[in-house]
C-alpha cells in the first residue's frame, strides 16, 4: 500500500503535544521490552526465521512470497524446528 492510500500517510511526531510524544515514547519502550521478553521465551522464532533466511539466500527464489508460503506451510516444519531446537539445547 502506498503512502496516502486509506489515510495511512506518514505522520509527523511534531504534530503531537509534548504529553502525547512522551506517551508515545513510553509506549514504544514498553512494546520493545514486551517483544524482547516474548522472543527470549520463544527461541523457536529464531530457528524458524534463521532457517527461512538461510534457505532464501541459498536458493535465491525469483518469487519470494511463493517461496515463503511453501516454506512456512511445510507439513514437516514443526518436526524440523523441534529437531533443531533439541540440537541447540544440547550445544549449551
Amino acid at each position: 500500500m502506498m503512502a496516502g492510500q486509506g489515510g495511512l500517510e506518514k505522520l509527523s511526531v511534531g504534530v503531537l503535544s509534548a504529553e502525547q510524544q512522551e506517551k508515545l515514547r513510553l509506549f514504544k519502550i514498553k512494546t520493545r521490552i514486551e517483544n524482547e521478553k516474548y522472543l527470549r521465551s520463544h527461541s523457536e522464532v529464531e530457528v524458524l526465521i534463521g532457517d527461512f533466511v538461510r534457505d532464501v539466500l541459498l536458493k535465491r527464489p525469483a518469487d519470494i512470497c511463493e517461496f515463503a508460503a511453501e516454506h512456512f506451510t511445510n507439513p514437516n516444519l514443526h518436526m524440523v524446528t523441534a529437531s533443531k531446537m533439541e540440537g541447540k539445547s544440547e550445544m549449551k
